[in-house]
């Protein structure tokens, strides 16, 4: 409701009591998350553990019901309904479209364990305590070789995926279903409507809606924080300087800067030309792996993965490990992935909302859906392939393995770039691109981030105020300094983690929400039909 916003003053065009409410939970938490690191990591880590092991069934059951809408969205009759009325048509270009979704949902997640996840589910050592890879164990390749390279790409697509991108497309979906077509606020609070009616302007609505803006503010934060270890080491190598905490806090500011002057400049502008510009650059970095790495042993291994995949990411998403060992891993990864997808998506499924008006449901599930997983799947192939093949032919002594089991990720990454171009002035120009691309991603994923949640704090403005993004933009980049001064990064990163138990909640509701407003909508529309 336009009336719940200032109309003058200070906060002229926001809702005055979210926008001090979250900015003071916001100060509560990097209080407690930095001053009390140990405390608070303590407290996260035990709420994890006790989520991922008792809710295990429950996450799985879950993202696989809501690929399984996705799925009935489009086949059905209500595919051809549009985000809008009925003579609206998108906003954006289809690549620009898939650039923006790209970066903002996904970008920086696959280049910085691109690598590493194939490298570690290719290793069969046990080095974390638990089986690296229970799914190729299962299938008979538990030694170093092919077909453990070939199940080692699967499971790193199927934990960045359709399973994923699924949760993506229902929130996003739902968001831009009650915006567009029903006039609703573009923000969390609108799927509610169905149950709730105009109590969504209230306790419950705020409420809700300062959830979204938390995870907005922490998930981009944690992730920047903890990303810009990488990009240190990227320059390190590139120029010599040291990759310490002194240039770690440079980076953040730089970042912050440049996604500060991105979100002011708006969707159409910066947004959209950095997101396509990630995309280019993509383009030739996945270029240079694949043309200098082992290009048909890669175009191969791709055919062997996709076949794989299509054969088993069903059975993969409904398998409940119940032995300790197993279940010890599948609690580490599938599970923690579900949670952290389930955590970014309110504040990545707003923004692809955001970005989708006009599109048909059937064309915003299969364009979210369908697309990114393609990307991600030729990146994991191209990039972690590269990886396999060098243990494989060193006969699992390159390096990479002994990188990934001492978590050194950033160094796992350039170390197979020097596998392929070698440290020379080719090497150190694939360097180059990568460091862009760290840093792009972060600027897409920090620049998405603060427009959904001034857009959330201004009930669904699309262009909410610019000093607003300003202060939001500002916020997050001391947040993430603020942390990685005191230790607390890891354990806010748990917490968020934790915080996908009630998430996933709203999220089931949000997609009930949708479901029951479509059949509402159908029945409304069938009688004008039949009398027509």
């Amino acid at each position: 409701m336009v009336t719940e916003l200032s109309q003058s003053g200070l906060f002229q065009g926001m809702h005055r009591g979210m926008t001090i409410t979250s900015a003071c939970l916001v100060l509560a938490f990097v209080l407690f998350t930095g001053l009390g690191s140990d405390v608070a990591g303590s407290v996260f880590g035990t709420a994890r553990g006790w989520i991922e092991s008792t809710f295990s069934g429950y996450y799985l059951v879950t993202v696989m019901l809501l690929l399984a809408v996705c799925a009935v969205i489009v086949v059905s009759r209500h595919g051809s309904i549009r985000l809008g009325p009925d003579d609206s048509r998108p906003a954006f270009s289809n690549f620009a479209w898939f650039s923006m979704l790209f970066s903002a949902g996904i970008g920086i997640g696959i280049l910085f364990f691109g690598v590493a996840e194939p490298v570690f589910y290719l290793d069969d050592s046990g080095a974390f305590g638990y089986p690296n890879n229970p799914h190729a164990d299962m299938a008979g390749a538990t030694t170093l070789g092919h077909e453990r390279a070939i199940d080692a790409l699967r499971v790193s697509v199927f934990h960045w995926g359709l399973h994923g991108w699924a949760i993506y497309v229902i929130v996003g979906l739902s968001l831009a279903y009650f915006a567009y077509r029903k006039g609703l606020p573009l923000a969390l609070r609108s799927a509610l409507y169905p149950f709730i009616g105009e109590r969504i302007y209230g306790p419950i609505g705020h409420a809700v809606d300062i959830l979204g803006v938390l995870g907005c503010v922490f998930g981009v934060a944690t992730s920047l924080g903890l990303g810009v270890s990488q990009m240190a080491v990227g320059l390190e190598r590139l120029v010599g300087i040291s990759d310490g905490l002194e240039t770690q806090l440079v980076l953040i500011a730089v970042i912050s800067a440049v996604s500060i002057l991105s979100v002011v400049s708006g969707v159409q502008k910066g947004i959209k030309i950095i997101s396509e510009l990630n995309i280019w650059v993509s383009v030739l970095v996945v270029g240079a792996f694949l043309l200098g790495g082992p290009t048909l042993w890669l175009v191969q291994a791709f055919g062997e993965t996709l076949l794989d995949y299509a054969a088993n990411f069903i059975p993969m998403g409904l398998w409940y490990a119940d032995e300790p060992g197993p279940a010890a891993w599948q609690q580490a990864w599938t599970i923690f992935y579900w949670g952290w997808w389930l955590a970014w998506a309110p504040f990545v499924g707003l923004f692809i909302a955001r970005i989708s008006r006009g599109r048909t449901l059937r064309e915003f599930v299969l364009g979210v859906l369908l697309v990114p997983t393609l990307i991600i799947f030729v990146w994991l192939v191209i990039f972690g392939g590269n990886a396999l093949h060098q243990e494989l032919d060193a006969a699992g002594n390159a390096g990479i393995i002994e990188l990934v089991n001492a978590w050194d990720l950033p160094a796992a990454l350039f170390a197979s770039a020097d596998g392929i171009a070698g440290t020379g002035t080719l090497g150190w120009l694939l360097s180059a691109m990568m460091v862009f691309l760290l840093m792009s991603w972060f600027v897409t994923s920090s620049d998405s981030g603060t427009l959904v949640l001034t857009t959330i704090l201004s009930l669904g403005n699309d262009e909410p105020p610019q000093r607003f993004r300003v202060f939001w933009g500002v916020v997050i980049g001391l947040v993430a300094a603020v942390l990685l001064v005191a230790g607390g990064l890891k354990a806010l990163q748990t917490a968020l983690i934790a915080a996908a138990l009630p998430l996933s909640g709203v999220i089931l509701i949000m997609t009930a929400g949708v479901l029951v407003s479509l059949v509402r909508e159908s029945r409304q529309t069938r009688p004008a039909i039949e009398r027509g």
